[in-house]
């Protein structure tokens, strides 16, 4: 069978696959085109892609896939519901990416708190004059709430490391009964009690139109002034507009992303303020976990073309 990878994976996890099926790789410079999707999707039986790719309804119904595994946690870029219909298995990346996000979502945390990335800007420019009492002071975290929304893998293990802080840990209920497992670690508030009380708060929700701009101007209206805002999710779950309000209007004190509405596009106004922390997506840019990934896609390829059930469809 012909496998279709829309972009170069790491070598074990390609070999591994080489070894089974035959393999074709994209390798233009930018993003395949739905148009070139199209034309090499003919004729193959599994399709590995990334989350930067969509795959329409349109793209779906040209192939012949029996899979389609993406290399992510998040899946809005496939319409499953059109995969489905045609009988295609759809798979993610769960798990193997937990630590290595929750890691990079606490240095964004302390990143931002301490002004750690303003600091370096202002010292590489030059414009440091040396130690002074009062100089680019910026907060603790002991004694702290830290507001985690979205109690899935992700928000659990970045609640798990605050006690090495000193935080407390409060989570969004979201209209939801709270859970036995969740409250082990956080205790449950309203979205509207965890805006107004925590002192940093972190997003960890899908991505989709339920969670569409999330944070709006009145969300950041109703944080504590002296908050900070970081986002590890889906750029789609913060209002970049009105987020580059509340920070120009000092309603709240700083923020930290690592997604965007319109990657790789950035909200202008946000790339001019010293008090926003913008990395380019790397949450799980480690070596072990982007393997891990890679190697998570390429099993769940595996065991549907032999006829065996994914490890990890998209439920």
């Amino acid at each position: 069978m012909t496998v279709l990878l829309t972009r170069r994976i790491p070598s074990a996890a390609l070999s591994k696959l080489q070894a089974a099926h035959d393999v074709e790789i994209y390798d233009g410079p930018s993003p395949i085109s739905e148009d070139e999707l199209k034309r090499r999707i003919v004729g193959k039986q599994a399709l590995i892609c990334l989350l930067t790719e969509k795959i329409s309804a349109e793209v779906i119904a040209t192939s012949d896939l029996r899979i389609i595994a993406n290399i992510a946690v998040g899946y809005e870029n496939i319409d499953v519901a059109a995969a489905r219909a045609r009988g295609i298995v759809v798979t993610n990346t769960p798990d193997v990416l937990t630590e290595a996000v929750a890691e990079f979502t606490w240095a964004l945390i302390l990143a931002a708190v301490r002004r750690l990335t303003e600091g370096e800007r202002l010292l590489r420019r030059g414009a440091w004059q040396g130690w002074t009492l009062d100089f680019m002071l910026g907060s603790g975290l002991q004694g702290k709430q830290l507001g985690i929304v979205g109690t899935g893998r992700i928000g659990r293990a970045v609640a798990a490391k605050a006690p090495a802080f000193g935080m407390r840990v409060a989570f969004a209920k979201r209209g939801q009964p709270s859970s036995p497992q969740s409250e082990k670690v956080a205790v449950p508030l309203s979205m509207d009690e965890l805006l107004v009380s925590s002192d940093v708060i972190s997003l960890h929700v899908p991505g989709g139109q339920a969670t569409r701009h999330m944070i709006d101007k009145k969300s950041l209206a109703r944080m504590k002034r002296s908050a900070i805002l970081v986002n590890t999710s889906r750029g789609s779950v913060v209002d970049e507009e009105a987020l580059a309000w509340a920070l120009r209007e000092r309603l709240i004190a700083a923020a930290a992303l690592d997604v965007y509405e319109r990657e790789p596009a950035v909200h202008p106004p946000l790339l001019e303020m010293e008090n926003v922390i913008l990395a380019p997506h790397l949450g799980s840019a480690t070596h072990e976990t982007r393997r891990a990934m890679a190697s998570l896609a390429v099993e769940n390829v595996l065991a549907v073309l032999s006829g065996q059930p994914p490890k990890t469809p998209v439920s």
